[in-house]
């Protein structure tokens, strides 16, 4: 039996401004699809897969669940939370652990980055069967790419046939050109192995890992056939580690399967830019078609801000412009975004984490007009869908109805709202919105108030979890 897990973690901060960290890489569109529903349809299409697990935190899991449901498909996911990040290395602990649960130890898992990019699938599903067939007999199998040219960013694999000799760290040019040149491989990251063998394998070099994991997942909160949040105290206690330090570079059951499947990490706005067609000088519109270029050359320009992007006289610029922040980088130091990101963290601004406009599990909120003392949002709440009952220390609300109907509990009272009905919502009052209709509803939300944050909600009930 061959299960696929999608492990999802990581924020993609060099993919900022348009990855944040509630609304990470994995949910990033290429096309039609984000990378975490190309991944999933990649792995599904996996001959005999009937079960997918998803390793992510619990804070995005509504965004997978949707990300699933918006696609056609008729496999089973399981989902395991992580309460707190912990790296590779006890995510894959906990799905090794699941999956000898669920379906037996001599269950091959197929690792999988939730925010990689295949483009050769069929020479993907090759690599699989191959991969499949070292796993069964105790071999822990990782993909080794055949490098197109000399890249720093990825880690390096030596390999004399499909043992694996060492893996090396990203190098420096000098030593890429080297490496392309005698043969070796970059490592992408992904891996096979039975559950059993790994478990073996992390007993043995890395106790410490499965011992918190396996405290976690006996502590854990949920269904473990479907949902599994693991105990946040006891996977607390897990080793920040990747499964490259904690297994791969100390155990000498490694194979690598050599492939050529179209493969990329998409880790900088350069490599995403490759994806995109140039024009006859060079400059790459993605999603601003309405950009003028005058004397601009090699640029990569994306914009889902609805306005003009125009440049005059620049070359080998990033260009990234979203409804609340514009990023400009020289191509040359793509790599260098993080740094962004980190600088925002420092003064604790709200872009490192949230876009303009905000998923819900049970919609999204777009913030329209914000100054001293009010914010407007518009909200958007799918059918079905209820903010939990809370209240607000600091500000009064006002809801209008713009489209669809909304149920409104505001005190004691309870009502509907249409269209052009609105309802007021004093400080201090409980309150919750439900959409009981078979369309989303929209509304228009005024907030008067001496602080307007976020964290100014006190939930007594949620149909989501978010009240312990």
């Amino acid at each position: 039996m061959l299960v696929p897990v999608i492990i999802s973690g990581g924020a993609g901060s060099r993919l900022w401004p348009v990855s944040r960290e509630l609304h990470p890489k994995p949910f990033m569109l290429v096309d039609e699809h984000s990378l975490i529903q190309k991944t999933f349809l990649r792995a599904a299409n996996l001959a005999g897969v009937t079960d997918i697990i998803t390793v992510t935190s619990k804070d995005t899991l509504f965004l997978t669940r949707d990300a699933y449901l918006d696609i056609t498909h008729n496999k089973k996911p399981h989902f395991i939370l992580e309460p707190v990040g912990r790296n590779t290395a006890p995510a894959i602990a906990a799905s090794a652990l699941l999956a000898a649960e669920l379906f037996g130890e001599d269950t091959i898992l197929l690792a999988l980055a939730a925010d990689h990019l295949i483009q050769k699938c069929e020479s993907f599903q090759n690599a699989v069967e191959k991969a499949a067939i070292l796993a069964k007999t105790g071999r822990i199998v990782t993909f080794g790419i055949q490098p197109s040219n000399p890249e720093t960013g990825y880690g390096y694999i030596e390999a004399n046939g499909s043992d694996v000799v060492r893996f090396i760290e990203k190098p420096d040019y000098e030593k890429a050109v080297e490496y392309v040149s005698a043969g070796f491989l970059w490592n992408s990251g992904m891996f096979c192995f039975t559950a059993g063998t790994m478990l073996k394998e992390l007993a043995q070099h890395a106790p410490e890992v499965l011992k918190a994991v396996k405290q976690a997942i006996q502590h854990q909160q949920g269904d473990s056939q479907e949902e599994c949040l693991l105990g946040e105290k006891e996977f607390s206690q897990a080793p920040d580690i990747s499964i490259d330090y904690a297994i791969l570079e100390k155990s000498d059951k490694i194979s690598v399967v050599s492939c050529d499947i179209g493969w990329s990490d998409i880790g900088s706005w350069d490599s995403i830019s490759d994806l995109a067609p140039a024009d006859e000088n060079g400059n790459q519109l993605d999603g601003a078609t309405d950009s003028i270029l005058i004397n601009s050359k090699n640029n990569y320009i994306k914009s889902n801000a609805n306005r003009i992007v125009a440049t005059v006289g620049v070359e080998d610029l990033i260009i990234v412009d979203t409804p609340d922040a514009l990023l400009i980088a020289n191509r040359a130091n793509a790599q260098d975004v993080k740094k962004v990101v980190n600088r925002l963290k420092e003064v604790k601004h709200e872009s490192c984490q949230l876009h303009r406009t905000v998923n819900r599990p049970w919609g999204t909120y777009t913030t329209l007009e914000e100054g001293n003392g009010f914010k407007m949002k518009r909200i958007a709440v799918k059918p079905g869908g209820s903010l939990s009952l809370q209240m607000h220390h600091h500000r009064s609300e006002h809801w209008i109805v713009v489209s669809g109907t909304a149920k409104v509990v505001n005190g004691e009272e309870e009502k509907l709202l249409h269209p052009n009905e609105s309802t007021y919502i004093p400080a201090g009052q409980t309150h919750r919105l439900t959409n009981p209709g078979v369309i989303e509803c929209v509304l228009i939300e005024v907030q008067v108030g001496i602080y307007l944050g976020e964290d100014d909600i006190v939930r007594f009930s949620d149909i989501y979890g978010r009240v312990s």
